[in-house]
C-alpha cells in the first residue's frame, strides 16, 4: 500500500489518510514553535503588570523545574541576544554596551544583554522585565561575571550552582559510582539552598507535588528531544539541525517543565516521524550530510545556511543541540518518586554531558559518523566565545586522525557582524564543497573498479 493511501493514526478516535495528515503536519514544528515563542515573549512583557517573579537564569543547568514551581518565569540571555542577532539591530545593543564600557574583547550575547538592561528592556520580541533573583552554573565561565553585573544592577540575589566536571576526559560517571554519589549529595545540598531563597523571594512555601508536575513534563521533553536527534538519521534529514534546530532549542529551553513544551515536542517528534516515513526531507535536495560544531553565524543567519544548502549541504546534526538544551539529547529522565534525588542527579548528568559536548565532543562525532552518514564536520569557532571556541582545532584533528571524513573550519562570530565576512566564508565553504564533490567521483569510480574486478 502506498503512503498516500495507507491510513495512519491521527488521533485517539479517527484514521485519517495519509496524505490529510502530512498536509497538516509537516512544517507545523516551524510554524507552532514560532507562535509559542512569541507568546512566550508576550508572557514575559505582561510578567510585571500581574506582579509575578522572573528569574534571570542560563541554558545549561536552569534550574527550571524548581523555578517553575514557585510560579517564576525564566528568562535566558542567551536566546534574548541571539534574537536581536538574527533581527539585525544586536550591532546597536552591542555599541551601546561599548560605549557604556564593555570590552570589545567581551561575549557578544553579554553585551547584547546589557545594551537592552541599559534600555530598560527594550527588546525585539517585546519587553523584558528586571529580574527577582539569577540563577546560573559553572558550565561556562561567562555566567559567573555575568550574574555579578545583575547583582550591581538590580540588587538581586545571585545563586550559584556548582556542578563537578567529569573526571575522566569526557567520560560521565554514573550512579553507584562512590564519586558520582558524592556528588550528587553536593548538588542536592545546593537545590535545598535554591529552595529556601526561592521561598524568600517569593513567600511561597515549597510544594513537591508541583515540582513532580514540572519535572514529568520535562521527562516528556527530554525523551522527545533524544528521539528527534535519533530521527535525523534518516535520509533526506527531517529537519537542518542549525536551522530548524534553533527554534527546537528556543522551545526546549524557553518551555521546559510546561506542558506546551511536553504537547509541543510530542508533537514534533510525531511530524518527524512522518517525514522519515515517508522520505520528507528539507526544502531542497540533499546531495551533502554534515555535522555542525560550534555556534551558528546569527547576523547572517539566512545567508549562513543558504552557503551550504546552495551545494546541497543537510545539517543532520549539531553539537549546539547537545549543548545548548542543556544535556537534554540524553533522554534523562527523572525519578518522581524521590524528585528532589533525582532532579540532583538529573542536573549532574545533564550539565557535565553539555559541557563535555563542547570541550570533548570528538568522539560522539566519530560516533555519529556512520549511523548518520555524515560526508563532512563543520567547525565554527567565534571570537566572542572561548569557552565553546577553545580547543576545536585539537577536536578537528582528532576527529580527522580517527575517520577520513572531510573537515571545514572557519571563524566568524554568532553576535558581532564587524568580524563576519560573509565573503571569505562563503570563499572556505565553496571549497569544501568541491572537495566533497572530488572525493564522491573517487569512491564512485573505487566502488565501480571494485565491481568490476
Amino acid at each position: 500500500m502506498s503512503p498516500t493511501t495507507q491510513m495512519v493514526q491521527d488521533a485517539p478516535d479517527r484514521d485519517v489518510p495519509a496524505s490529510e495528515l502530512g498536509a497538516s503536519v509537516v512544517g507545523r514544528g516551524n510554524k507552532d514553535g514560532n507562535r509559542l515563542f512569541r507568546e512566550w515573549y508576550e508572557e514575559l512583557t505582561s510578567a510585571p503588570e500581574r506582579n509575578e517573579h522572573s528569574a534571570y537564569v542560563f541554558v545549561m543547568g536552569s534550574l527550571a523545574e524548581i523555578l517553575r514551581s514557585f510560579d517564576i518565569h525564566t528568562i535566558f540571555p542567551e536566546i534574548n541576544g541571539l534574537q536581536t542577532a538574527v533581527r539585525h539591530v544586536a550591532d546597536d545593543y552591542i555599541a551601546q554596551a561599548e560605549d557604556y564600557g564593555f570590552s570589545a574583547d567581551v561575549c557578544g550575547y553579554v553585551k547584547a544583554d546589557i545594551g537592552m538592561q541599559l534600555r530598560a528592556g527594550d527588546h525585539p520580541m517585546g519587553k523584558i522585565p528586571p529580574p527577582s533573583l539569577a540563577v546560573y552554573t559553572n558550565a561556562c565561565n561567562t555566567y559567573v561575571k555575568w550574574a555579578e553585573i545583575w547583582e550591581r544592577m538590580y540588587h538581586v540575589p545571585i545563586f550559584t550552582l556548582d556542578i563537578p566536571g567529569t573526571r575522566a576526559a569526557g567520560r560521565l560517571t554514573w550512579s553507584g559510582n562512590v564519586d558520582f554519589e558524592n556528588d550528587r549529595r553536593y548538588v542536592a545540598g545546593q537545590i535545598g539552598e535554591l529552595i529556601e531563597l526561592c521561598e524568600q523571594v517569593t513567600g511561597k512555601r515549597f510544594d513537591i507535588d508541583k515540582l513532580r508536575e514540572t519535572m514529568r513534563y520535562t521527562n516528556t521533553m527530554s525523551e522527545k528531544w533524544k528521539r528527534l536527534i535519533e530521527l535525523n538519521q534518516s535520509v533526506p534529514a527531517v529537519y537542518n539541525a542549525v536551522t530548524d534546530g534553533t527554534v527546537f532549542l528556543g522551545m526546549v529551553n524557553g518551555f521546559r517543565g510546561r506542558p506546551e513544551g511536553a504537547a509541543y515536542f510530542t508533537d514534533l517528534v510525531k511530524e518527524m516521524e512522518y517525514k522519515a516515513a515517508n522520505h520528507i526531507g528539507t526544502p531542497f535536495e540533499e546531495k551533502y550530510r554534515l555535522v555542525f560544531v560550534g555556534v551558528p553565524c546569527y547576523p547572517i543567519f539566512r545567508r549562513f545556511s543558504e552557503m551550504f544548502t546552495e551545494w546541497g549541504g543537510s545539517f543532520a546534526g549539531s553539537s549546539y543541540l547537545w549543548f545548548a538544551s542543556g544535556g537534554a539529547n540524553l533522554g534523562f529522565q527523572y525519578d518522581l518518586d524521590r524528585p528532589l534525588e533525582s532532579l540532583a542527579e538529573g542536573l549532574l548528568v545533564t550539565v557535565r554531558d553539555a559541557m563535555d559536548s563542547m570541550f570533548y565532543s570528538n568522539q560522539n562525532l566519530v560516533d555519529m559518523i556512520e549511523p548518520y552518514g555524515i560526508d563532512g564536520v563543520v567547525y565554527h569557532p567565534i571570537k566572542s566565545c572561548r569557552t565553546v571556541s577553545t580547543g576545536l582545532a585539537d577536536n578537528r584533528r582528532a576527529v580527522m586522525e580517527a575517520t577520513d571524513v572531510a573537515t571545514l573550519f572557519m571563524e566568524s562570530d554568532h553576535m558581532d557582524k564587524r568580524v563576519v565576512s560573509e565573503a571569505q566564508l562563503k570563499n572556505r565553504i565553496d571549497a569544501f564543497f568541491e572537495g566533497l564533490a572530488t572525493r564522491k567521483v573517487r569512491r564512485s569510480s573505487a566502488s565501480k573498479n571494485e565491481s568490476e574486478a
